[in-house]
């Protein structure tokens, strides 16, 4: 002790130099436990001093205590309080980047990069919306029998190759998976921002999922798979799209009847023993020509649950149209050449009113 009683100031420059120390750690515990500890001892001992060396009144003792040690024990405090603050920003910065990058990851399960961007620019601003846009669904045959007598892991491997081949050529063409339903994809071209050409890439998508799930099926045949052919089912119309809350579980999908006409198009692919139907509304809303390729027409077909019938063109299936198969109960046109394309987009629409 010096004769006026007083720790040395330096003495300080320890504590401070391991609270730095800990408040590099970043973890706010930590930074608590160690400036309590030193403040707490800190007063004490100054406490400590004053009543051991300046007894002879409460004034004195009070001078005693409230000195520059005290002063230099304060500004210790807010330093541990402004590390304290640094410390809980950093964990909330990095609990908001985990979040957001879980979002992320969350999102390119069914988004293209470009769409997942958007997105989280957007946050929030994502509610129901109605707007127009392509549906389309892809759904494999026969893959309920195949999954009864298949092993898990065969069972896995395809359906992983098939999901990894229709969701890719679906992002390639700038179209979002809203999801997928067993050997089911539903996607969406025009969510959530619809463009003039939605049709034009839906429909390309479409002819090129016909060419790629052809190739894929030739494969798995030569290596001792089931012939698994694939049905797609292409509609236009409106629909209302955004998150879909439903309190414990959020989703980012579209609904109305232009779905439901989709799902009951991919339904009518089967009947037809056709790769491919489309919708006249979706024909109507192209902006380029149509691919050539031999198209057939089926005038108002009807379609389950629905009360009005739709006009559709479709594409049989490579091997029945090699045959030169017809199906039968359809009044079904020729096969559409280069020459006979503008009728097929001369074909009246269906109103989108009793859609």
């Amino acid at each position: 002790m010096t004769e006026n009683h007083n720790l040395t100031t330096t003495s300080l420059v320890v504590a401070l130099i391991l609270l730095n120390h800990a408040g590099l750690q970043l973890e706010r515990r930590l930074v608590l436990i160690f400036s309590g500890i030193v403040l707490i001892a800190w007063v004490a001992m100054l406490a400590i001093t004053a009543v051991r060396h300046h007894t002879a009144d409460a004034m004195s003792l009070l001078a005693s205590f409230f000195n520059q040690d005290l002063g230099l024990t304060v500004a210790v405090g807010f330093t541990a309080f402004a590390i304290y603050l640094l410390a809980r920003d950093h964990d909330r910065t990095r609990k908001e980047a985990l979040k957001a990058d879980r979002r992320r990851h969350n999102l390119t399960r069914f988004f293209s990069p470009l769409i997942v961007s958007e997105l989280q620019e957007r946050g929030q601003a994502l509610g129901l919306e109605r707007r127009n846009a392509a549906i389309m669904f892809v759904d494999l045959r026969d893959f309920t029998s195949f999954a009864e007598t298949a092993t898990a892991r065969e069972l896995a491997f395809v359906l992983a190759e098939y999901r990894q081949l229709v969701s890719q050529t679906i992002f390639d063409h700038g179209g979002t998976v809203d999801k997928f339903i067993g050997d089911g994809v539903m996607a969406v071209f025009g969510q959530p921002r619809p463009t003039d050409d939605d049709a034009d890439r839906a429909l390309a998508c479409a002819l090129d999922l016909v060419d790629t799930l052809s190739d894929w099926r030739s494969h798995g045949v030569r290596i001792g798979y089931p012939a698994l052919d694939a049905a797609i089912g292409l509609h236009y119309g409106t629909v209302v799209g955004g998150v879909l809350d439903s309190g414990c579980h959020s989703e980012f999908t579209v609904i109305g009847d232009a779905v439901n006409v989709a799902q009951r198009l991919e339904t009518l692919a089967k009947s037809l023993d056709a790769s491919l139907v489309i919708s006249s509304n979706l024909v109507a809303r192209l902006q380029s020509p149509v691919p050539p390729a031999a198209w057939m027409s089926v005038t108002s077909a009807a379609l389950p649950g629905r009360r009005l019938p739709i006009d559709v063109w479709y594409l049989l299936r490579a091997t029945d149209s090699a045959r030169g198969h017809n199906t039968p109960g359809y009044d079904t046109g020729v096969s559409q050449t280069a020459l006979q394309r503008s009728a097929f987009q001369s074909l009246p629409a269906p109103d989108m009113g009793t859609m």
